[in-house]
């Protein structure tokens, strides 16, 4: 069976997809909407729960209701985080050694003073889906780079962080390959170690890797190619401001 950190599934964790599958069955009546996940998401939720196949199927519905309320049409409209869309804290880069599509976020651009939670999950919401929606066949992951260069306590938003993963671990569950966090500040790893950290699941915890600033262009080049590094990191690649990344198909439901 593969491991709950991804990987090609064996025969025995797609019979726990079975399982899965004949549990929502079941459930239908609760959530019509369960008959419509793939045999690969029930995968990711299964790992998610190291393959609980009762906790995998409380896990998905409970995605089920809460989809049906930040994202009612589908997705989350764009003038819904227009707001968080101006800071230019996130944005599209290219993609990893193993194919992994790339976003990178700037927290030292969010400011708790000027935050509105409610916003700020939505644009949570919409950037997932938006990076989701880049990940090619094949491949069920992506790669994040958190810059915290210039980070300070004016930026220091522990609710909006903890929101931001819990969305992440809860509702997009094995989609998160790695977070390399690169310029971090000592005060930021003291605040993560004790009111963050917490908060993130042992299937989550290990995705978070802290570079040190010694081995940064080292590590960045053994994850990415000069060619789809980001500029501002040494590499070819220019990175696109979310609000700039035109992308004007419908978005694919991403958990």
């Amino acid at each position: 069976m593969a491991n709950a950190g991804g990987g090609p599934a064996g025969e025995g964790e797609w019979l726990k997809v079975a399982q899965l599958r004949a549990l929502l069955v079941q459930a239908q009546e609760q959530d019509p909407r369960a008959k419509e996940v793939d045999n690969l998401t029930l995968r990711r939720f299964l790992r998610a729960r190291d393959h609980n196949v009762d906790k995998a199927g409380a896990m998905l519905l409970k995605f089920l209701r809460w989809r049906a309320e930040a994202a009612p049409g589908g997705s989350v409209p764009e003038e819904a985080v227009r707001g968080e869309l101006e800071q230019d804290k996130v944005y599209m880069g290219g993609v990893d050694r193993t194919g992994r599509p790339i976003i990178v976020g700037f927290l030292a651009k969010h400011y708790s003073a000027n935050r509105d939670m409610a916003e700020f999950k939505s644009f949570v919401v919409y950037f997932f889906d938006k990076i989701c929606a880049r990940i090619p066949r094949g491949q069920e992951k992506f790669l994040a780079i958190m810059d915290l260069k210039g980070w300070g306590y004016a930026n220091c938003d522990v609710r909006a962080y903890i929101a931001a993963i819990e969305i992440m671990q809860n509702y997009y569950p094995e989609r998160l390959g790695k977070a390399l966090m690169i310029n971090v500040p000592f005060i930021f790893l003291k605040v993560w170690k004790t009111m963050i950290y917490p908060f993130i699941d042992a299937n989550t915890r290990d995705k978070f890797v802290f570079v040190e600033d010694k081995s940064l262009r080292e590590t960045l080049r053994r994850e990415i190619d000069e060619t789809q590094l980001p500029e501002f990191l040494g590499g070819k690649m220019p990175i696109i401001p979310l609000k700039d990344y035109a992308q004007q198909q419908p978005q694919p439901v991403c958990e």
